[in-house]
């Protein structure tokens, strides 16, 4: 299952939600999991944009996903929400590995992790 990791403003709408999403997902993905902070999975617009789609929307505490290395954490998000990265740390924290790092759409902010292969499924 690909994760998506997103961070977004206080009152975003499900269709900023999906295009900041879908500007990263590959074409035809359908297990998707949309992974953020826990008090950002409450937020109407993106639990909407999840039962659209029909996606799984795990939220995580601050506390969890600081604990997360990311390539690009930030001090203002860190003072903002208790933690230097949400979009990243949101993708990373169900394993994987970051295919596309923080990418920022209007009021969104998405980035996205695949799973890790099986050594039985590396070539």
């Amino acid at each position: 299952m690909i994760t998506v990791g997103v961070g977004s403003s206080t009152g975003v709408a499900a269709d900023e939600v999906l295009a900041a999403v879908d500007a990263v997902l590959p074409p035809g993905t359908t297990a998707v999991r949309l992974s953020t902070l826990d008090a950002r999975s409450r937020e109407p617009g993106l639990r909407r944009a999840a039962a659209l789609r029909g996606w799984v929307l795990v939220g995580h505490p601050a506390e969890v996903l600081a604990r997360v290395p990311v390539p690009s954490p930030s001090e203002r998000v860190a003072a903002a929400t208790g933690t230097p990265s949400v979009a990243e740390a949101a993708a990373l924290v169900h394993g994987g590995v970051l295919t596309v790092p923080k990418t920022v759409r209007g009021r969104v902010t998405v980035a996205l992790a695949v799973p890790t292969p099986h050594p039985e499924e590396v070539p």
